[in-house]
């Protein structure tokens, strides 16, 4: 098996072949502490990835309402979103049935009260609901067509002037990401750059 089908098994898959090999992770992000038990077969276990911290600390999160972190892994983004601003509903959802585990272990590890964890792929766990925010870190080893559908599909869960941000590596299919998010939107900017990664940011 070459190494991007490992990838895409065990970070998109819904069951990972791999057995779980547990590590715990600390950070610090604007200034405050976190820690996360992380696993084989979930995106990034030994460190909280470049993108994932630049997404953390840069993006915008709304002053009240619901915010969605789609492909969660073991709930980084969302539980820092929930940390941030106490006043707000996150859901954070995934395919991966041992990142989904992960990300309820963390929730509860953080000492997080604003968070529900749901399982399934895309936007199915979450039809129900409608966001005022959308953050994604997307699982690229998957392939472009289940990103471009992590792009088309937000706006359907999403409110008005509710804002998606998504984290991309600048060299990977950076304009062709620029183009799904105007197809799916309409606008896009820049949010933020930094180390080869930046951050894209539309509004319904």
């Amino acid at each position: 098996m070459n190494r991007k089908n490992e990838e895409l098994e065990h970070y998109f898959a819904a069951h990972p072949k791999s057995k779980p090999v547990f590590g715990l992770v600390r950070a610090f992000f604007r200034e405050k502490p976190f820690e996360f038990t992380t696993a084989s077969g979930v995106f990034s276990k030994t460190r909280v990835d470049l993108g994932t911290r630049l997404l953390i600390e840069q993006m915008i999160l709304p002053k009240n309402g619901c915010v969605l972190d789609i492909g969660c892994g073991y709930g980084a983004i969302g539980i820092a979103a929930a940390v941030f601003n106490p006043c707000l509903k996150v859901v954070m959802s995934d395919v991966n049935i041992r990142a989904v585990w992960l990300a309820k272990q963390n929730v509860e590890k953080n000492n997080v009260e604003n968070v529900e964890v749901r399982r399934g792929s895309l936007y199915e766990p979450v039809r129900d609901s409608v966001f005022n925010c959308v953050l994604s870190n997307p699982p690229v080893s998957a392939g472009m067509k289940t990103v471009q559908a992590i792009i088309a599909g937000a706006p359907e869960v999403m409110a008005e002037k509710a804002t998606f941000q998504m984290v991309i590596r600048s060299k990977i299919g950076g304009k062709r990401f620029q183009t799904f998010f105007l197809e799916s939107f309409g606008n896009v900017d820049v949010l933020a750059r930094e180390s080869g990664y930046r951050i894209l940011i539309a509004e319904k």
